[in-house]
């Protein structure tokens, strides 16, 4: 990608030196996910991935997860409240930074740009960067988790130490599949401003468990296709795409797709549990925003 020399967000807040104590288990939004690190310990990252998977990951995060865990055999203990080590930014990190603040830069002259052209003022999102762990309004947060939007704050959060795991542990490296990552995030703040968070919300609390996942995955699937909107735009305005990139983020939204994680966890997949999509429906959405810019092609809750 061509974003070296780039303007940066100044939306972005970054508290990765204040690290994160674990608190106790409380009731519910922080209270569930301060189950988190219990899950990763039994269950490793990808087995977590799994289980966040059924209980919706990126934008409201909600399920009963811990009558999940006890599905599982595993019993929620007493959180040690622990402290992080000092913080030190490697010149790695430093330009891992800049990087997310100019996509962040980006997605904001986009999507100012998309609403201005329809009467609207976009309000963009902070990002924040943190370590670890991080309390959000939508409650205490682990990085075992991964990158995810809190409505309720409306920013985004992500523990850059993802990145390795996206290159690393799901095959999807390069800037382009990272910067697909913050994209999608963004794509649920969209959401949220357009009022489609709110009643995916409503809507899924008057549905039974597996309607309410297909729902979910329209909603993921929705914050894919804006993702294609934007690298379309920031492409045609800007000319920030290189040759690669966008194989770069089809390989990234094939990597996180449902059945592919489950395919790896346990080795047969269920889709009634989908809650973002087939590898198939996530590429098949990007692909459909990339396309055209268009944000009305984006209806995946029209079927």
């Amino acid at each position: 990608m061509r974003w070296r020399g780039r303007r940066q967000s100044s939306n972005i807040e970054d508290r990765r030196s204040l690290g994160g104590a674990r608190g106790g288990l409380g009731g519910g939004g922080g209270g569930l996910l301060r189950l988190l690190p219990i899950a990763f310990r039994f269950l490793g990252f990808k087995g977590t991935v799994i289980l966040l998977a059924c209980i919706g990951a990126y934008g409201f995060i909600t399920g009963n997860l811990g009558g999940l865990l006890s599905v599982l055999g595993l019993q929620p203990e007493t959180a040690v409240r622990q402290s992080s080590a000092p913080f030190h930014e490697s010149a790695q990190e430093k330009e891992l930074v800049e990087f997310v603040a100019v996509i962040l830069a980006d997605t904001e002259e986009t999507w100012s740009a998309l609403f201005q052209k329809h009467g609207k003022t976009y309000k963009p999102p902070h990002l924040v960067l943190f370590k670890d762990s991080v309390d959000s309004a939508c409650g205490m947060a682990q990085s075992a988790m991964g990158p995810f939007y809190c409505p309720s704050d409306q920013k985004v959060y992500i523990d850059l130490g993802f990145y390795d795991q996206l290159k690393n542990r799901f095959k999807a490296p390069g800037d382009f599949a990272q910067a697909y990552v913050i994209a999608h995030e963004v794509g649920h703040h969209i959401q949220t401003l357009l009022g489609i968070s709110q009643q995916v919300h409503a809507a899924r609390r008057k549905l039974g468990e597996v309607d309410g996942n297909k729902l979910s995955v329209k909603q993921e699937l929705q914050a894919d296709c804006f993702a294609g909107v934007w690298a379309y735009h920031a492409d045609s305005a800007r000319q920030l795409l290189e040759e690669g990139d966008v194989e770069e983020g089809l390989a990234a939204a094939s990597a996180i797709g449902d059945d592919t994680l489950q395919k790896q966890s346990r080795g047969y997949v269920t889709p009634d549990s989908f809650t973002h999509g087939s590898s198939t429906q996530r590429v098949k959405w990007f692909k459909i925003g990339l396309r055209g810019g268009d944000i009305a092609s984006c209806n995946t809750f029209r079927n």
